[in-house]
């Protein structure tokens, strides 16, 4: 039945949408999108795991108002929960639920009936893809905000699962990889080959830090990974490699050897890349070499690893706030050969203002919710967040937040 019936659903979910499709109720599977788009024909149920987390609230208070959508805002506490709908407002009511990535994700995910599940709890690093995978039992299409790197680059496991269903699992729907590649893609037009990319993220003090982002960035300071170095993959140590980056409005910015995804997808999506350097740093810079100490101690094995400290360190961090702005930036620089076979470099920056710069990553979880919400196609499968948002869209959906985008 469900192979049979498979191809049609997403085109029926889209009549249900517009309210001409209910002569098929009851064709499809009880626990389908496109079956619960016919009972509820003008909303789609949103469910956002860790929703009145730091992620997980800028997401529902982008989509509050789309009359299309309804949130459900889900995390292990339900008084949390509450409270927080309670203050959201929206077109339509938000209902709260209790919901732990560690309980029974597929009995709780059937009850709750979402037609997209979008996963911001981290760190992602040590994850399973439980949640992904109960987002599949349910019938309910899949996104999550994470940067692990095998995580990431491995979810297309799930493909063959999601496709008999239906439905688009993405991971990585966040700055890394989808804001990244984007940038690259649209650069790709202006190079005969790109043999280069020099990126970073450096993070505002005085912003809201979750102990998720936190846990997954100590997860690998002072670990060995791998990069692409003079064409080849080579071992790098998280928060080692020092350099710095001096931005406008910012100053100088530190900056140290970061893993994410994009060490693994980029060699084999631009084949002529000889080099990836990816770096994040503090905006304190008395913080970042504090971290970069700490890395020698987790290299040498006289430390383990600081993930397990998180909690203290965060803590520890928000005693420089003072000292700090709430203003963040991320720089890419492109080099490689012009279609004239000249040397070329491409720079870009953002800088995010007024404590803006966590909403950049949440943007493509924003524009997957709305696309799948108002009847927009998103081919089924399990893969990374690649070739669905474009740097056009991506900008212009920060055009309202406190930032701007430099090219040159």
């Amino acid at each position: 039945m469900i192979i049979l019936f498979g191809p049609l659903r997403s085109y029926l979910a889209q009549l249900a949408f517009y309210g001409v499709a209910s002569r098929f109720f009851g064709l499809l599977p009880a626990n389908s999108v496109a079956n619960r788009a016919m009972v509820e024909p003008m909303t789609m149920r949103v469910l956002i795991l860790g929703g009145y987390g730091n992620f997980g609230s800028y997401i529902a208070r982008a989509l509050k108002d789309d009359p299309a959508i309804t949130l459900i805002i889900a995390g292990r506490s339900q008084a949390k929960a509450q409270a927080f709908v309670a203050g959201l407002g929206g077109t339509n009511p938000a209902e709260a639920a209790a919901l732990d990535i560690g309980g029974d994700l597929a009995k709780s995910l059937a009850a709750l009936r979402p037609g997209l599940v979008v996963h911001t709890v981290g760190p992602f690093q040590h994850q399973s893809y439980a949640v992904a995978e109960a987002a599949i039992s349910a019938g309910a299409h899949y996104c999550d905000l994470a940067d692990a790197r095998t995580f990431v680059r491995n979810i297309g496991s799930l493909d063959h699962a999601a496709r008999q269903q239906g439905l688009a699992i993405i991971s990585g729907a966040s700055s890394v990889p989808c804001l990244t590649a984007a940038y690259l893609d649209d650069a790709a037009r202006h190079f005969a080959q790109i043999e280069a990319v020099d990126y970073g993220i450096t993070a505002a003090q005085q912003t809201n830090r979750g102990l998720g982002t936190a846990s997954a960035v100590l997860s690998y300071v002072g670990r060995p990974f791998t990069t692409l170095i003079d064409g080849r993959m080579q071992r790098v140590f998280g928060w080692q490699g020092l350099h710095s980056e001096v931005y406008p409005e910012l100053g100088r910015r530190w900056f140290g050897h970061c893993d994410v995804p994009d060490l693994d997808l980029f060699p084999l999506r631009y084949p002529t890349l000889k080099q990836i350097r990816f770096g994040a740093g503090h905006e304190i810079a008395v913080l970042h070499f504090g971290t970069w100490l700490l890395s020698w101690g987790v290299r040498f094995g006289v430390l383990p690893s600081l993930d397990r400290w998180s909690n203290a360190l965060l803590k520890a961090s928000f005693l420089f706030d003072w000292r700090g702005s709430a203003r963040s930036g991320f720089h890419m620089r492109i080099s490689g050969k012009g279609h004239d076979g000249k040397a070329l470099i491409r720079t870009e920056r953002i800088i995010a203002r007024s404590g803006h710069g966590p909403n950049i990553p949440c943007i493509p979880a924003i524009l997957i919710a709305r696309r799948l919400a108002h009847g927009g196609l998103i081919p089924a499968g399990a893969r990374p967040c690649l070739d669905l948002i474009s740097l056009d869209e991506y900008l212009g959906a920060l055009a309202s937040l406190d930032i701007t985008a430099i090219r040159t």
